[in-house]
């Protein structure tokens, strides 16, 4: 299968501190690819490099099959890229955020509106057509914001940390959505600090630390490669009395208990996860979690 994007040596550093440092990577048509990373990793840099708002300061890169320094013109006329922030018009109601959209983009005023209808259906935000979109929650203005990306449905789909401050049910409603515009053929490329988020969605996985990959894989991959199961004791308040790590099978469990010793508390055997991927990895902890985040 064709790349949808090739990085090749993509470098980046501002005010002579380094934040991408040579980086290599194919994202494969159709894929949903997760970067994930700290604050301040690099990752949004990488994704403006991506949409030629920024210039690399070495390497090449290419989106869609275009150069984004020599043809920048063409990689964005076959991408979309939803930011941090919904970029709503809040005074118009989703039907005119809809149809102004499409008018921008060259659509008919019939084919703009029929455009419109369509994607308030796809994104379940029928019933909110003709309302004011200051008055949408989180996650409709996050839903409407994605369905602004596929007015003219794009090649590539740059979602910048697209879940930052949304609640559970919002969170779900526009991961559901991500994996319907996969299944459509868009490629995904996603950035993300929250590891839920990239094991569930991701077809793959990629960790950047001091702007390098140092992780690449799926997240069962990456998961397997930090190691084997470890079995825990939890007190009564939940709190780790004890480990060791085990290879999962019965007589491993019982020989980890065993060396545990009379240690009293509930007994848990618990696999690798993506928080131990990005220890392993990274040498630090894992960025916050999504229950942290609500």
């Amino acid at each position: 299968m064709d790349a949808a994007l090739t990085l090749s040596g993509i470098g980046k550093s501002f005010a002579g501190t380094p934040v991408l440092a040579g980086i290599d990577l194919e994202v494969a048509q159709g894929e949903i690819f997760a970067l994930l990373g700290a604050n301040g990793a690099g990752k949004t840099t990488m994704i403006s490099i991506l949409t030629t708002l920024l210039p690399p300061d070495a390497g090449t890169a290419r989106v869609a099959g275009f150069d984004v320094t020599s043809d920048p013109d063409r990689v964005r006329s076959r991408i979309a890229l939803t930011g941090q922030a919904a970029a709503v018009d809040g005074i118009l109601t989703g039907t005119e955020n809809l149809v102004m959209m499409g008018r921008l983009s060259g659509l008919s005023p019939r084919e703009a509106r029929a455009r419109a209808a369509q994607l308030l259906e796809r994104f379940a935000l029928t019933d909110a057509a003709d309302r004011r979109t200051a008055t949408y929650s989180g996650g409709m203005r996050r839903r409407l914001d994605l369905a602004l990306s596929f007015v003219v449905a794009p090649h590539v789909l740059f979602l910048d940390e697209p879940t930052t401050g949304l609640d559970t049910r919002s969170r779900r409603e526009l991961w559901s959505a991500i994996r319907a515009l996969a299944r459509s053929g868009t490629t995904v490329f996603l950035t993300t600090q929250y590891l839920e988020e990239a094991d569930i969605l991701a077809d793959r996985v990629a960790v950047l630390d001091a702007g390098r990959i140092v992780a690449l894989g799926t997240a069962a991959e990456l998961k397997a490669h930090v190691g084997t199961d470890t079995v825990e004791v939890r007190g009564a308040d939940g709190a780790l009395v004890g480990s060791i790590p085990t290879d999962g099978t019965v007589a491993g469990v019982r020989s980890a208990l065993d060396e545990l010793g009379d240690l009293e508390g509930m007994v848990l055997v618990r696999r690798p996860t993506l928080d131990d991927v990005f220890l392993a990895f990274t040498g630090a902890t894992a960025p916050q979690t999504q229950e942290e985040a609500a």
